[in-house]
């Protein structure tokens, strides 16, 4: 019955079994001390709200006419085009890639906390956060923050945080559009959106059903969502308000195939009755308030998320279902202030997340699941940040969290239990300073730290024995030079990792989560931009990264499903005529199978590079747009979990037309 089980494991995992934590910004300058104006809100970099002068450093911001001129149709597409993240292909045919910072490869997921708004979005087992149901239309900006960030945002934020901020009410303000897209693979799209703000209240609304085929056989893919939302606002200090998402999924699995029948037709399945779906529901209540100079600010957030997935082996039905919810309560405060006429900002919080699962999954009509998980954490943070030397931008901080995690598993089927408490540390420093006009230079130290989900510690090799929380220590140094055309950004980075948390296939059984022998992430990062005139710029992504064992048997050795090397690139052409042209290219350097853990495999995955492009024009209230992916037409694969086996395929090149209309 293992091996049986083992392809459910991986398939589901994309269905839920299926950061540089930001030198966070200062809300204000030395002027602006409690009690006085702000100037606008745009990031949210100590998860207070903050002028943009004072973005988190280092950190990659996509901007709303960036993703619009782009013309990316959803958040998750947006971070990988546009802040050049690399992306795998979702094995269930959704358009929520795994995103990778820094190379975690086939846990990246489990390494990059995913939050909107400051509510927590990255999931409690194995499976990518749900971006899709977020309306492109409702984002102001994404704060890409690389590096390890656990003071701020706790559990798996060593490889980053993606902090996707929606747009805030500006009175008088009202937008409404209708979106239409078609495409090969008999893909569609229809999306209704408005939003209205008045003196003192705005309300939005999306509706959005979108469907295709997709590039494989028996990889169908159908969405409905809708999001809806609506605030009271005083000002930019007081608010409060509520937003509601629910989507519904219906998907279908292509599954893997070998490198022999991915080369004979990559667009084959072996699998064709394999199937499942994904019903989510998040509920965030939210406020803020200034009293007395401080700013107080909570979020209560409560999501739903049911699963079924329906597996064939030799015609036998293998059914699962998982019910999980969660519920989150962060309240806030910051106290801004000055020291000697330096600007001071203290930021203190707690996190309280409560989860739940409830599994059922049985074979041939054979139940062997009936499995209840739970996890509790309480957190405490505290972080302290001091804007010194206004001349030269100098800043410093430090930071600490606590936090305590209580997990139960009980299978009674399986004959599984156990039941686990444990307490975690994270701390950071970090400064920057401006030692010369328009140069900028940075450090950071710190340390991280996740702890093992439901579905990791359900399945070890040692019957019944959790596994130990990861730790990260955590390096970098850098440097941004900008002026009003250009901006570049490089940064040097290390991550020491103990107890690394990782399926490792080589194990006894098939294989088994389990917590590695010590290993690191090292490398450098630039990112660029270019204004050449007012109609033309371009901007690259480019990353370095070396991904190895540091002790044990396999010290030296590469890890698995990391490339090396991973360049991004876009120009954009916006004249004054209502045209507009983007293109963009990808180059991913070739990386080791997810079972190559002794590099002994007599191949590697191949490097590919992908081009996509859009060209729209604006008549009136109408704008109409040709847009491509894959044009070359790549024949290539990002996940493939052994030796050139267990290959799923990437999509092949798509041509979409599209119209929207702006009341």
């Amino acid at each position: 019955m293992t091996a049986s089980i083992s392809r459910p494991r991986l398939l589901a995992a994309a269905v839920s079994l299926c950061f540089a934590a930001p030198v966070a910004a200062l809300a204000e300058d030395v002027a602006a001390l409690p009690g006085q104006a702000l100037t606008s809100v745009v990031v949210t970099g100590a998860r207070f709200d903050a002028e943009p002068s004072l973005a988190p450093i280092g950190a990659t911001i996509i901007s709303a006419d960036e993703i619009r001129r782009a013309g990316v149709n959803d958040v998750n597409a947006a971070i990988r085009k546009i802040g050049g993240v690399y992306g795998r292909q979702s094995l269930d045919g959704s358009p929520d890639f795994g995103l990778d910072l820094r190379g975690f490869g086939t846990n990246s997921s489990q390494n990059v906390v995913i939050v909107v708004d400051g509510v927590r979005l990255s999931e409690n087992e194995l499976s990518n956060a749900i971006l899709s149901t977020i309306p492109i239309e409702t984002v102001d900006h994404i704060e890409i923050l690389r590096g390890g960030a656990s003071v701020l945002y706790g559990d798996g934020a060593t490889g980053g945080v993606i902090n996707i901020v929606t747009k805030r009410p500006q009175a008088g303000a009202r937008r409404a559009s209708v979106f239409v897209e078609g495409g090969q693979f008999n893909a569609g799209e229809l999306r209704v959106s408005g939003a209205q703000a008045w003196e003192g209240f705005a309300a939005d609304a999306t509706l959005d059903s979108q469907r295709t085929d997709n590039y494989r056989d028996n990889n169908k893919f159908k969405q409905t969502q809708f999001s809806g939302g609506a605030q009271w606002y005083a000002n930019q200090f007081d608010r409060i308000g509520f937003r509601y998402e629910g989507a519904r999924q219906d998907m279908r699995f292509a599954g893997s195939l070998s490198e022999e029948q991915f080369l004979a037709n990559p667009r084959q399945t072996l699998t064709p009755d394999d199937n499942g779906s994904v019903d989510t529901d998040r509920l965030t209540v939210f406020g803020q308030y200034r009293l007395f100079g401080h700013d107080l600010a909570a979020d209560l957030s409560y999501r739903k998320k049911t699963v079924e997935a329906t597996y064939y082996y030799g015609g036998l039905a293998s059914p699962a279902t998982y019910d999980s919810k969660q519920l989150q309560f962060s309240p806030r405060v910051r106290k801004l202030g000055a020291i000697h006429g330096m600007v001071n900002e203290l930021v203190a919080g707690i996190d309280f997340i409560k989860w739940e699962r409830t599994t059922d999954a049985s074979f041939a009509g054979v139940a062997y699941s009936n499995a209840d998980a739970n996890q509790k954490s309480k957190a405490l943070y505290l972080r302290d940040e001091l804007r010194f030397d206004a001349a030269h931008e100098g800043r410093v901080s430090a930071g600490v969290r606590r936090e305590i995690f209580d997990q139960d598993y009980s299978n009674p089927l399986g004959f599984a239990a156990y039941n686990v408490v444990q307490g975690l540390n994270a701390w950071e420093l970090q400064a920057s300073y401006m030692p010369v006009p328009q140069l900028t230079v940075f450090g950071k130290l710190g340390q991280s730290y996740r702890v093992a989900n439901a579905d990791e510690s359900s399945y070890t090799l040692v019957f019944n024995q959790p596994l130990v929380p990861q730790v990260s220590h955590d390096t970098e140094l850098g440097a941004s030079w900008a002026n009003a055309a250009q901006k570049i950004t490089a940064r040097l980075f290390r991550h020491n990792l103990t107890n690394e948390i990782f399926f490792d296939p080589t194990l006894p059984f098939g294989g088994a989560n389990t917590n590695l022998d010590p290993t690191r992430r090292q490398g450098v990062e630039i990112d660029a931009e270019q204004r050449i005139n007012a109609a033309w710029s371009v901007n690259a992504h480019y990353q370095h990264v070396q991904a190895k064992f540091r002790d044990g048997v396999n010290d030296g050795k590469e890890m698995v499903l990391v490339p090396k090397n991973t360049l991004t690139a876009r120009i954009s052409w916006i004249p004054a005529s209502g045209q507009s042209a983007d293109f963009g290219a990808q180059w991913v350097d070739k990386q080791r199978y997810g079972s190559d853990f002794t590099n002994t495999c007599s191949g590697e995955m191949p490097s590919f590079t992908t081009l996509d492009a859009r060209y729209a024009r604006k008549f009136g209230q109408w704008e109409w747009a040709l847009s491509g992916q894959n044009l070359a037409d790549k024949h290539y694969y990002s996940q493939a979990f052994s030796c050139k086996a267990g290959i799923y395929p990437a999509d092949g090149r798509q041509l979409k037309l599209s119209a929207r209309y702006d009341f």
